[in-house]
Formats: C-alpha cells, sequence, structure tokens
C-alpha cells in the first residue's frame, strides 16, 4: 500500500495548511523546516561544486519584464492579477529565469567570464486553481533550486554534461535508483530560431547524454517553443511521474533581453541561455522523499537524529552529558525522560528518530549506551564515544541508513 506525504505530513508534523493562509500555501513546521533547510544546504553546496555563484532577486517587477521576456503572453492565464503600485503596474514572478537574464546584462560580458553561471533557491508564485492544489505536490508558492547558464553554442554540451554529472551525484545521496531521462525535442509548430541552431542543439545534448553513458528516450513535440531540454523523470509512491530535474536550452530569452558578450574577436556574439535544476523544487522534492522513506529521513535530513532515554532521575546527568557531547557536533538531540522506557522508545519509533540511545545503569557504569535503530531492526551496548563518533560520520557523509551497531 503506498504512502500519502500528506498524511504523514500532517502525523510527523512536518507541514500543515489552514483555511485562513490559503490552499496551496503550506506552512513549515519546525520539522518540516529542517528537512527543507537541509535540502537546500546540499543544493547549494551542489551548485557551487558545478561552478555556479549565488545572486538574490526580487520576487516580483514590473510588468514590462515579464511581457519582454515572453511569460505574459504565454503564461498569464497562470500568473496572479497585476498589482497597481505608483501608476506602475507589478507582478508575482511565474519564473526566476528574467530576473537572471538582468543580471547578466547588468554590465558588458567577455568571452572570457563564460560560461557565465548563477543560482538562486527563488521562490517563485502559479495561480493553480484550488482543485488541482495538492499537499507539496501542486502550490502556488513554488521555492524553486534553479540556476542558469550563459554560454557560448560551443560550450553547451561540455556545460550539459556538468549538469548530468551533478543531477546523478544528488539523486545517488538522496537513494532516487528509479529515474528516467527524456529529451525532449521539436516537432510541428511554431518554434523560436533556425533549423540549423535546433538540429545542432538536439544533437549536443544528444551528445552529453551519451558522453555519460545515460539511457535516454526521445519525445518529439515536447520541448519548449525556445529550446530543446533532458528532463529526469521519477515516479511517486503512487506511480505518478514526475520531472524532478531539468536541463532546458533557451534561444527565446538571449535573443528578447539582447544579451550579449564581446566574442574573442572583438565582434558581438549572442549567449545561449541553459536552465538548470538539480533538485527542483523544495515543495516536491520533498513530498516524494517522505513517501519514499515513509517517513523514516536519512540521518543527515531527520528532524531529530539522535533520541536519549535515561531509564530513571539517577541516568539524567549522562543524559545531558551525551547530549552536549552531540550538540557539540551539530547534532540535533532530544532527551524524553518522563513515562515508562517502553512508551518513550515508542514515541521515539513512532517519531521516526534514526538512533535512539538509552541510558541505565550498566551504560553508567561501563561509559556506553544501549543503542536502538529502527531501521536496520537492531540494538547493541556501544562505547558513548564510538556511538557519537559513528552517528556524526552517518550525518557528515549523508547516509541512506544509520550505521549497524
Amino acid at each position: 500500500m503506498s504512502v500519502d506525504h500528506r498524511e504523514l505530513g500532517r502525523e510527523l508534523e512536518f507541514f500543515a495548511t489552514t483555511p485562513i493562509v490559503g490552499a496551496g500555501l503550506p506552512l513549515w513546521l519546525p520539522d518540516g523546516a529542517i528537512i527543507r533547510n537541509e535540502l537546500e544546504k546540499f543544493a547549494a553546496e551542489q551548485a557551487a561544486r558545478s561552478g555556479c555563484r549565488g545572486v538574490y532577486t526580487p520576487v516580483m517587477a514590473k510588468k514590462e519584464l515579464y511581457e519582454r521576456s515572453g511569460h505574459w503572453s504565454k503564461f498569464s492565464d497562470d500568473m496572479f492579477p497585476e498589482m497597481k503600485i505608483g501608476g506602475e503596474s507589478f507582478l508575482l514572478r511565474p519564473a526566476n529565469c528574467p530576473h537572471h537574464a538582468q543580471i547578466f546584462a547588468a554590465r558588458g560580458r567577455s568571452y572570457r567570464e563564460l560560461p557565465f553561471r548563477v543560482r538562486e533557491l527563488g521562490s517563485m508564485f502559479r495561480s493553480e486553481l484550488s482543485g488541482v492544489l495538492s499537499g507539496l505536490n501542486r502550490v502556488r508558492q513554488i521555492n524553486l533550486d534553479d540556476a542558469h547558464v550563459f554560454c557560448s553554442r560551443e560550450q553547451i554540451r561540455s556545460e550539459v554534461i556538468v549538469v548530468l554529472d551533478a543531477i546523478e551525484d544528488c539523486y545517488s545521496t538522496l537513494g532516487i535508483a528509479e529515474r528516467g531521462y527524456r529529451l525532449s525535442i521539436r516537432g510541428t509548430g511554431q518554434y523560436l530560431g533556425t533549423d540549423e541552431q535546433w538540429a545542432d542543439a538536439e544533437d549536443q545534448l544528444r551528445g552529453a547524454l551519451k558522453a555519460r553513458s545515460i539511457e535516454y528516450v526521445e519525445a518529439k513535440g515536447e520541448a519548449a517553443f525556445y529550446g530543446p531540454k533532458i528532463d529526469v523523470q521519477v515516479r511517486d509512491a503512487h506511480g505518478r511521474e514526475e520531472t524532478l530535474s531539468t536541463v532546458q536550452l533557451d534561444f527565446n530569452q538571449p535573443e528578447r533581453f539582447d544579451l550579449e558578450y564581446t566574442a574573442e574577436d572583438g565582434s558581438k556574439a549572442r549567449p545561449v541561455m541553459i536552465h538548470r535544476g538539480l533538485l527542483g523544487s523544495m515543495e516536491r522534492m520533498t513530498a516524494l522523499l517522505i513517501e519514499r522513506f515513509e517517513g523514516r529521513m536519512p540521518p543527515w535530513l531527520a528532524p531529530n537524529q539522535v533520541s536519549i532515554l535515561p531509564v530513571g532521575d539517577r541516568h539524567q546527568v549522562e543524559a545531558e552529558c551525551l547530549r552536549a557531547d552531540l550538540e557539540a557536533r551539530d547534532v540535533r538531540v532530544a532527551i524524553a525522560p518522563d513515562g515508562s522506557l517502553g512508551r518513550r522508545i515508542r514515541e521515539a519509533r513512532t517519531h521516526r528518530d534514526p538512533y535512539i540511545a538509552v541510558i541505565g545503569d550498566n551504560e553508567v557504569h561501563g561509559g556506553a549506551v544501549d543503542v536502538l535503530v529502527p531501521a536496520r531492526g537492531g540494538r547493541a551496548v556501544v562505547d558513548a564515544g564510538v556511538f557519537v563518533a559513528q552517528v556524526v560520520s552517518d550525518i557528515k557523509a549523508r547516509a541512506l541508513l544509520p550505521a549497524a551497531f
């Protein structure tokens, strides 16, 4: 039977929705906020490793920006209504890319600066109908791990390979093994750019996939009107196919915003824009992971990583010492001192804590802890220092499962 992230989200207090805030606008509760924060840190590390520099841009802009980018003419039905401020029209952004185009255009650029890579975990807004909103999967405010690369045509293949390597690394760490790659190419209809540009762009995407020996399917007619793309498809716990990551070429916005750089021969050249998302939206990725792990998150993502259970009041001092030792190493810890030991163990299991550390007379005298690891069904008495070192190692390595003691 498949699990539903909406039910687990309520049960484990990861997120909530309230009528007075509105549908499709989830509130991230403290434990859910920890999961999201860890994913955001992971995404930022991966982006930096692949050459992206962080930026911040506003969540709104003048209507003129989205008219020029083409978003208003194509997607106005999915955008929130315009706001009149001081005689000017402003819109909540439906995408981050027009802002990043303006960062590239902030001053003249040289070919020596290419590829120019910027990244932002930015909020964008979609005016979804109430009937299609669903937990974290379909929301009205999307927090997107979003990056854009401005490069020459000759650099497309190598840049796409950089993104594919980063995607593979991310998915390996997150334990998402079942994934498929789809190359969306041009079909019939109106597309921006010449036949030569499209043929070259599609060949470069194919070449990048083949260079990494990635199997893929081609989807004719699924390309955006402004360029071909690679989508990474993952099935959720209900068997529905979702697009998480994407690598998308864009001839449109560089043209619309008249972006250019000075080539090596001194002439002006138009860059290609690559949209690249590693983890996709924080909402959709969190929903997928909650369902995939049935709420029992890997140690590095777990809201509470260690639950310490002193058997009695006389063991409280040792429990506090263990907590201090773990917290000094940035481990998230809680002590549960009250109630029967059996009930407290059940509560820690229900909360999906990766490690449960019981401290009684024998543990105090031996400088040890009685460790339960529910995800592995194991239990062992180990030296307290060994336990702390292993927990820190599991978290630092972003292990999918806690170690067996």
